[in-house]
């Protein structure tokens, strides 16, 4: 084993996350006292940090905006197999499910996450500054999935109710997995640069120089445990789920409340690595993120969830309601104008986690 490797291994980042799968084994299917819960969920916290910094460990060996799509693509996936599962253990009440932890998604990615790193952007440099071409690219390709699948089903009438007919829903899935690899190609290959973290001049930024790549063995090693870290994430949050769709039951809220929860946990990870993009300066980087994993969560989730029905029984509700389908507008629209400039103040960090504010308390309160 050579002393990088085992200098990670000694790492906390690397015990935490198999103490989480530990905890997600002994946890799995089972009833759990109040005790049992409160252990799952310090796991649950302590590997979401370990996540971040894998993802990080990656990011920083592989460059942007490939790290970004890493962490991107990873957490959508898990996510997909925990919305599958709660799926298919909760029969018809959650026949929405997936829609609403989607929208969840989009919402926390597009206002929260975004509006938070422009806000510590702004705090460090007065003005954060980001690549207009790329953002807006991102924003358009969000724009275009969250139409096409939350919204046009409010509105076929091949079936009644919100739902797509088969037809409808297959060529949903196969439009949103085309987009997302047509995105994917521009970020990554044909137009790489405009994803690339820029200075205040809005020149491309050089990398860190006084921190030295991780060895190639370390980083399959961070890669490995990411994997790890965001199914023990993911795992854990399922198996504290009744225990909040209980607690959401119990207090009258809406059951759309439980796919916010469900969203807000998986998206922990990313959360805390744009924050962390944002403070050294790399808004691009935390728009990378925000923006990217609401393209995989549409992109990915949506095909997912038409290829689950072939097997799942019920409904599948996809159309937004009124409220909601105001909120993307709004989200939209004010995103547009944030990106445009390819520069942001206070004020865009706080439109949008104003508008952020506003999706929660009317998910508690419609």
């Amino acid at each position: 084993m050579s002393i990088g490797i085992r200098s990670l291994v000694s790492q906390w980042t690397v015990v935490v996350p198999l103490v989480a799968v530990v905890a997600l084994v002994l946890s799995w299917g089972r009833s759990l006292p109040g005790f049992a819960v409160a252990l799952v969920a310090l796991c649950l916290a302590g590997a979401v940090l370990a996540a971040v910094h894998h993802a990080e460990v990656v990011a920083h060996r592989v460059g942007e905006p490939f790290g970004s799509l890493v962490l991107a693509v990873a957490v959508t996936v898990i996510e997909v197999a925990l919305i599958v599962t709660l799926m298919i253990d909760g029969g018809d009440k959650t026949a929405s499910l997936a829609r609403d932890t989607v929208f969840a998604a989009v919402m926390i990615t597009c206002n929260g996450i975004l509006g938070l790193c422009l806000l510590v952007g702004a705090v460090r440099s007065r003005v954060a500054v980001f690549n207009a071409e790329g953002t807006g690219t991102a924003l358009a390709t969000v724009a275009t999935l969250a139409t096409l699948t939350l919204v046009i089903p409010t509105f076929t009438t091949s079936k009644p109710g919100p739902e797509f007919s088969p037809a409808q829903l297959g060529f949903a899935a196969v439009a949103s997995l085309v987009l997302y690899g047509l995105f994917v190609a521009v970020q990554t290959v044909r137009h790489r640069d405009y994803f690339l973290p820029v200075t205040q001049a809005g020149d491309v930024r050089e990398e860190d120089s006084h921190a030295p790549l991780p060895t190639r063995s370390a980083t399959v090693l961070s890669l490995v445990m990411l994997v790890v870290a965001l199914i023990a994430v993911v795992g854990d949050a399922k198996a504290v789920s009744p225990t909040i769709e209980s607690g959401v039951e119990s207090a009258g809220l809406p059951q759309a409340v439980v796919g916010v929860v469900i969203a807000l946990l998986v998206l922990l990870p990313e959360t805390l690595a744009a924050v962390r993009a944002a403070r050294r300066e790399r808004v691009q980087t935390s728009l990378n993120l925000a923006l990217g994993s609401a393209i995989a969560s549409i992109g990915l989730t949506i095909p997912a969830i038409a290829l689950a029905t072939i097997w799942l029984s019920g409904p599948l509700v996809l159309g937004l309601g009124a409220i909601h389908m105001v909120l993307l507008a709004l989200t939209v629209v004010v995103g547009a104008l944030t990106v445009a400039p390819g520069r942001a103040t206070l004020l865009q960090g706080g439109v949008h986690l104003g508008i952020f504010a506003a999706f929660v308390f009317l998910a508690l309160s419609p």
